[in-house]
């Protein structure tokens, strides 16, 4: 009888979930990976998703001698909402600022929200020793935008089943070969009171985030010429976010910055080709003490 051996997948270290008390009272979900006496590399998600965005890089980062912090953004999975649904760009800059006082030196890595939060964090309170912007700068293109926020939008009534969750990330994102799995799919979920499934951030985002984008550029772009530490741009190749035009004015505002396009990744860059992306942040990485 011949026994064939298969391969195993890698056990991945433990992770340890720490939570914090925002000014307001609010409660925020982080997870540490790796050694809390390691130097720390902050991950901040976008609009939209969870720290769970972020989870192999992470582990990448963790692995590499970094302490890797994700967190969950008030509204968003597991940090709380608030009562009476006002949210305000300053609060969630607020809340990266503390995460960041949690640590010395810290580096940050922000995709789409999450970095025009460091840039602001980075300009006003120098939270931070180095920047990895994902797939974001200080102007972006109005219609990659719309699209995300049709994305979110055109579900209120949540989902029967984790396939038709499925199904729906499927038609958004018709460039990915594979789906994801029940068991991350059901991560990003959350059950409502009438049984259906519903994404894992409070929906009274959507109104304020449309209202407010557009307030908050020019605050963006002056936050971008005052940051002099070392900053990364990683954007997509087929991203509708950036362009060629809004990458060329952050360099001209940022002139040290590095850039690195990803091919064949969209805004998701992380999503769409975690190793590539993985690989270029350790690069970065690289260049620090950990």
């Amino acid at each position: 009888m011949v026994s064939i051996a298969t391969a195993e997948k890698p056990v991945l270290p433990a992770s340890e979930i720490v939570r914090l008390r925002a000014h307001d009272g609010l409660e925020l979900a982080t997870e540490r990976f790796g050694s809390r006496d390691a130097s720390a590399v902050i991950f901040a998600h976008g609009f939209g998703q969870t720290r769970r965005a972020w989870t192999p890089t992470a582990h990448a980062v963790a692995a590499d001698g970094w302490q890797a912090i994700t967190a969950d953004a008030r509204g968003h999975g597991d940090s709380g909402w608030r009562d009476d649904g006002n949210y305000d760009f300053g609060q969630f800059v607020d809340d990266l600022v503390l995460i960041a006082r949690q640590h010395e030196n810290p580096v940050l890595i922000g995709a789409s929200m999450g970095g025009l939060l460091g840039l602001v964090a980075q300009a006003e309170f120098r939270s931070f020793r180095a920047l990895v912007l994902v797939d974001v700068t200080p102007r972006w293109e109005s219609a990659g935008i719309e699209r995300i926020i049709g994305f979110m939008r055109a579900h209120p009534s949540g989902f029967a089943s984790i396939d038709d969750a499925s199904e729906a990330v499927a038609n958004y994102l018709p460039h990915r070969t594979e789906k994801k799995s029940p068991e991350r799919l059901r991560r990003l979920l959350v059950r409502g009171d009438d049984g259906r499934l519903r994404w894992h951030w409070d929906p009274r985002l959507l109104d304020q985030v449309t209202r407010d984008i557009e307030r908050h550029q020019a605050t963006l772009l002056d936050a971008a010429g005052r940051i002099d530490v070392p900053t990364l741009l990683i954007s997509g190749e087929k991203s509708d976010i950036v362009s060629d035009a809004t990458i060329a004015e952050f360099l001209q505002l940022v002139p040290h910055a590095e850039h690195v396009c990803v091919p064949r990744a969209t805004h998701m860059v992380a999503g769409d080709e975690n190793d590539v992306f993985s690989t270029a942040v350790l690069d970065f990485l690289g260049k620090f003490d950990s």
